[in-house]
């Protein structure tokens, strides 16, 4: 049975997985209105991903037995200055959820919940991805400047994720 601690750290974290997800589908949104669909694309893509993130932590607190408290959702922000900034906050994001997850882990270790810390350990290699895909995307914007055709190529490219 996993502890009190560990159990709302866990409900926590699949508030802050479905707010990442919301976050995306703003940034598809965004896209969206600026013609962007490529960029649009992999966003819903990010938006998805991070559903079954949220599910999956969801799924681990029942089979363990715990209760599942939905918790509520901030507004994401609906305006970013480039498709460059955008990544950067993407970046950012997701360096903010690594420590997130890092945070879960240390307590499943405090805990000594070791089904947890195996769990984790998932989530753990799911951010490395993360961040260097986010990574990539901006050293590839600013090579290529974020206007005229090396966008519309950017734009191309990540409509086939």
């Amino acid at each position: 049975m996993l502890s009190k601690a560990v159990q709302d750290a866990i409900n926590e974290q699949i508030k802050n997985e479905l707010y990442s997800a919301y976050l995306y589908l703003s940034m598809a949104a965004y896209c969206e209105s600026i013609n962007l669909p490529g960029f649009a694309h992999w966003m819903r893509r990010q938006y998805e991903e991070e559903v079954t993130h949220g599910l999956k932590f969801f799924d681990y607190l029942t089979e363990r037995g715990a209760r599942v408290t939905l918790k509520a959702i901030d507004q994401p922000p609906a305006d970013f200055k480039s498709p460059l900034a955008m990544f950067q906050q993407t970046l950012e994001h997701e360096q903010k959820v690594t420590g997130l997850i890092h945070d879960l882990y240390a307590l499943a270790v405090k805990e000594n919940d070791y089904a947890s810390q195996v769990e984790l350990q998932w989530f753990i290699k799911e951010q490395v991805e993360e961040e260097k895909s986010a990574s990539e995307i901006i050293e590839q914007l600013k090579m290529m400047g974020e206007h005229g055709p090396s966008l519309i190529m950017m734009d191309r490219h990540l409509a086939s994720r």
